[in-house]
């Protein structure tokens, strides 16, 4: 929920992120992480960065400890913050006193990476969830609830005909937005493409639109926004924290219509239009019932008859990333402090 940021005050901090989540090769993997890191560097403080596996492979997990240490010894870093519990192993063996581990979904709610998390994330002075839910999940009632910041300068709505003329979108198509790669099995774009394809079935003007693209220059995204209509966000029911692209939609005053994962429900409290569904209550596997597919297409269909924009970019301004950033300094400097 939303929460007044504390003042800044203080020296600069010398901060080593490590993490397993930076992108690369033209991919958004971890881009949360490049704007925390951004927008810390924005306040002045001297953020380093320490990849670990990704293109070193998943050996790295194994063996990046050595190379965390050496940075860590020659740093002089008065943080050491870990993004994503797969990295935490490797931070612990580091030996900083000040270590914060920041969770964000599958590193909590996926056993197996659950257990590895578990593994690193002794002797953290401080954990901070995206989400409520991850906290409860997690069973940690000391944690620090922080949802991750959109730009909002970046974010912000443009004209939708002139958006959709740049991408060659006929101005009368109801545009359904897919905020994610098709290819990752975790965004479920089989939920997705069966809503579309009943909404089809209602009105065929209707068409989706994927927002993401290898390489694609941010402006790309905030065209893809504005030219649509509704963002239907369909991802795997406990597989997100605090999913991004539904609070760049907020930002950008573009409807949601969401399945009940991570923090969608606080995210979209009060924000007309839009809705958030709750799962079909048999097991997660599988094919979805032809009635949970027909009420998220209901609810899309409501969002398509209503030209407005919604209001969330209003209701959601503690999530600009700047504010956000000055909750994580606080967090920093209460670890400093104790």
């Amino acid at each position: 929920m939303p929460q007044t940021p504390p003042q800044r005050s203080g020296r600069p901090l010398r901060v080593l992120a490590v993490t397993n989540l930076w992108p690369s090769d033209g991919s958004y993997r971890g881009i949360f992480v490049q704007r925390q890191v951004s927008a810390l560097r924005a306040l002045g403080h001297n953020i380093d960065v320490e990849v670990i596996a990704q293109s070193r492979g998943k050996r790295d997990y194994l063996t990046s400890a050595p190379r965390v240490r050496r940075r860590v010894r020659d740093g002089r870093y008065d943080i050491l913050h870990v993004h994503y519990g797969m990295a935490a192993p490797a931070a612990r063996l580091a030996g900083h006193p000040c270590r914060v581990l920041s969770l964000y979904g599958s590193d909590v709610n996926s056993p197996r990476q659950r257990l590895l998390t578990r593994l690193g994330w002794g002797g953290s002075k401080a954990r901070i969830y995206v989400s409520g839910r991850l906290a409860q999940t997690a069973g940690d009632t000391s944690g620090h609830v922080i949802a991750n910041g959109v730009d909002f300068k970046l974010f912000q709505p443009g004209d939708r005909l002139d958006a959709r003329r740049s991408l060659g979108i006929p101005d009368e198509s109801k545009v359904v937005l897919f905020g994610a790669d098709p290819r990752r099995p975790v965004k479920n774009y089989k939920l997705f493409h069966a809503v579309v394809s009943e909404l089809r079935r209602r009105d065929p003007r209707v068409q989706e639109l994927i927002l993401s693209a290898p390489g694609q220059p941010e402006r790309d995204l905030v065209h893809k926004y504005d030219a649509a209509d509704v963002l239907l966000f369909t991802s795997v029911r406990g597989s997100e924290g605090s999913p991004t692209v539904v609070k760049e939609a907020t930002a950008m005053g573009l409807p949601v219509v969401t399945v009940d994962v991570g923090d969608v429900a606080g995210v979209l409290a009060g924000v007309r239009p839009g809705a958030v569904v709750p799962f079909w209550s048999g097991p997660a596997g599988g094919d979805p019932p032809a009635e949970f597919v027909a009420a998220l297409a209901d609810q899309v269909a409501t969002v398509l008859a209503c030209p407005d924009r919604a209001d969330g970019r209003g209701r959601n301004a503690w999530l600009d990333e700047r504010l956000v950033a000055e909750r994580v300094v606080e967090v920093y400097r209460q670890v400093l402090a104790s």
